[in-house]
């Protein structure tokens, strides 16, 4: 994993980039790719599609239709969530109000992310435990967060860190800088969908 999947790290703020791409509302490519292109191998394992073909083609008239949100819902009520999460998505999963621009120091294109060093910064905003006693915050987190080839520095920025308050979030935006590598030309992306990937087998 090279890169954030979608367009958003952190819990509220990934559960509502997931219902905008289930209602269509907004789907990133990337997540988009990674989403279908698992997916679909599940399908196939499962027995459930012949090929990944088949399988991909049953998850986009599935994704198109309706029926993967409606399913969602579903599945979330029965859990005990709230019944409408997908018609008032916005003010259940928003993240924190406190929020800061992670900019470039320069010029340029994504050509590396540190996953690892973004987690860690979503950990010290509170989005994750460092002692089992810990109270996780699910507001915080990182939106619009830049990818690999995409170009910042000339008002795009790295991303925009959600905060329980100002210094936070400035600290978030400085360790989100570190984890970014900008070179001066754009680099070869490869589709999500077309990534060797390596098959474990329990024994």
């Amino acid at each position: 994993m090279n890169q954030v999947l979608g367009r958003t790290a952190g819990h509220a703020l990934e559960v509502r980039e997931a219902i905008d791409w289930l209602t269509g509302t907004a789907r990133d490519s990337r997540l988009d790719e990674v989403t279908l292109a698992l997916g679909a191998e599940l399908l196939r394992l499962g027995g459930l599609s012949r090929d990944a073909d088949e399988a991909r083609r049953k998850l986009v008239a599935a994704r198109d239709s309706g029926a993967a949100a409606e399913r969602f819902q579903r599945m979330v009520a029965a859990l005990g969530g709230p019944a409408d999460l997908l018609s008032g998505r916005r003010s259940t999963c928003r993240g924190r109000p406190s929020s800061s621009r992670s900019r470039s120091a320069r010029r340029g294109f994504i050509a590396r992310i540190d996953v690892r060093a973004v987690g860690l910064a979503i950990l010290a905003l509170g989005g994750g435990r460092r002692r089992v006693e810990d109270r996780i915050d699910y507001g915080v987190g990182l939106a619009d967060m830049a990818g690999i080839g995409d170009e910042v520095g000339s008002g795009r920025p790295l991303a925009i860190v959600h905060a329980r308050d100002g210094a936070a979030a400035e600290q978030a935006a400085a360790a989100i800088r570190t984890a970014v590598e900008i070179a001066d030309a754009p680099v070869p992306c490869r589709p999500a969908d077309r990534r060797p990937h390596r098959r474990f087998v329990s024994r």
